[in-house]
């Protein structure tokens, strides 16, 4: 970002979800994005002239090596999130890792484990718990005005070739159940503050090339309050995708879209008192950075959203 001296962090990943931290990032004062690590030559280094980011490379190890970088952004491929994230740990350097943090519990938990052995900020871009929308209805529930009865959510994309959201061919296979359902799953615990039990959950027949199951029904409920969670997955969706949310309460009705509230008629709710921005994404990596400058364990630690990995471990499961 020039023009912007402060903390130096480092973006790998110049996908789609690379693109919206970098969007963000270029709107929080205090913070230099000095290194763009990527995949792909052609695209890692169109996007960091687009960003104006001095330096790029294809080798995460080369960010790492220098002092001055202080923390890394990993909006990689799934199936490298922990590796690299404990790789970026035990360079001493803080990690915010894109949604999930791991593809197995297994993995989760060694990064866990990682964070307190080195004492560096590590963090899950778990976003829809900054979202303004679901901070909106959460502050309301800690204030006893609304209480959840059931949340319906539906998580829709159109993936029958291996695409990513910017309409370009994925070097990486995508998966319902731990990267899309972690957010919903994610969500639903943290609004109710309670581990769900039981739960469920169907998959449909897999893909035939690229082997994941492209439908899938899961089931949640909250063993104290009795709230229920509904959450459909389709990469077969043809039509608006993205993940929508209804909020079934005592007191109303509420439909999350992105950072976006409406009641249950589609009326607007004002969220410009919840949060410094209207973005997520920004607010989420807002966090991030304070936690850095304050020394404190971030919202959505890793340890924090470890509860979420094992709920989807007990889901996988269930499925067989």
């Amino acid at each position: 970002m020039k023009g912007n001296d402060g903390m130096r962090i480092c973006v790998a990943g110049e996908g789609a979800i690379g693109h919206r931290h970098l969007d963000a990032l270029a709107r929080i004062p205090g913070v230099q994005v000095d290194t763009l690590v990527g995949g792909d030559a052609a695209g890692t280094s169109a996007t960091a002239a687009e960003y104006g980011i001095g330096r790029w490379t294809l080798d995460l190890a080369e960010p790492l090596a220098r002092g001055d970088v202080q923390a890394v952004i990993l909006a990689t491929p799934t199936q490298l999130h922990a590796s690299q994230a404990e790789q970026v740990l035990r360079a001493g350097k803080h990690v915010l890792v894109e949604i999930p943090v791991a593809d197995n519990l297994a993995d989760a938990r060694r990064l866990a484990r990682v964070q307190a052995e080195t004492g560096r900020v590590a963090m899950a871009a778990h976003t829809r718990r900054f979202n303004p929308g679901h901070q909106w209805i959460r502050q309301r529930i800690a204030a006893g005005e609304l209480r959840l009865q059931h949340l319906v959510a539906q998580t829709f994309f159109f993936r029958r070739t291996n695409m990513n959201a910017l309409g370009k061919p994925r070097s990486w296979t995508d998966h319902l159940l731990w990267h899309h359902a972690c957010h919903t799953v994610d969500l639903f615990q943290y609004q109710t503050g309670e581990i769900a039990d039981p739960v469920f959950a169907l998959q449909g027949p897999p893909h035939p090339e690229l082997g994941i199951a492209m439908d899938m029904s899961i089931g949640l409920k909250a063993p104290a309050s009795g709230a229920l969670c509904t959450l459909a997955l389709s990469f077969n969706n043809k039509g608006p995708f993205g993940t929508f949310f209804r909020y079934i309460c005592d007191n109303g009705t509420y439909i999350a879209r992105y950072d976006d509230l409406v009641d249950g008629d589609e009326n607007p709710v004002d969220l410009s008192g919840v949060a410094v921005s209207a973005d997520g994404i920004e607010l989420q990596d807002r966090e991030f950075l304070a936690a850095i400058a304050e020394g404190r364990e971030p919202n959505a630690s890793v340890e924090k959203v470890l509860p979420a990995m094992a709920t989807l471990d007990r889901l996988q499961k269930h499925m067989g």
